[in-house]
């Protein structure tokens, strides 16, 4: 029996600061644009606004390993739309696959990217992922 999953999604527009000379995105920005709509799913997935699970719970995320491809440019003025999932969660790492593409459905990055969970007063050090967030987490996972 398959198990069925959902993909976080999310948008945005491709404003001015964000592109090159050639009026396309900068390649920089689509860590940025990840990291943005990164911090959005945390709303989706475990009903907490990321500052919360970095203030709060004193829980973080860093990145720790990031693959990308880029696939075609992403133009000033377009609306970029991200699909995030999670595709592994280990004890103390979370495996997060990026696609982002425009408004006409043409993918322009994808990306695999691995956090590390850290106790944010002691950074340096991993922690395990604690089930809540397992539990938010499972909503999105392939």
């Amino acid at each position: 029996m398959s198990r069925s999953f959902m993909t976080f999604t999310s948008s945005r527009r491709i404003d001015f600061p964000m592109v090159d000379l050639a009026g396309i995105a900068y390649y920089p920005k689509f860590w940025d644009l990840a990291h943005r709509f990164f911090e959005e799913s945390w709303h989706y997935t475990c009903n907490l606004h990321y500052n919360e699970v970095l203030q709060k719970y004193k829980i973080g995320f860093p990145l720790v390993h990031s693959e990308a491809s880029f696939l075609h440019p992403l133009k000033y003025g377009d609306t970029v739309f991200c699909k995030i999932n999670v595709s592994n969660i280990g004890n103390s790492s979370i495996t997060w696959s990026y696609e982002l593409s425009n408004q006409d459905g043409k993918i322009c990055w994808s990306a695999i990217q691995t956090t590390v969970c850290t106790n944010m007063d002691l950074i340096t050090e991993k922690t395990n992922v604690p089930d809540w967030i397992r539990e938010g987490l499972e909503k999105i996972i392939i």
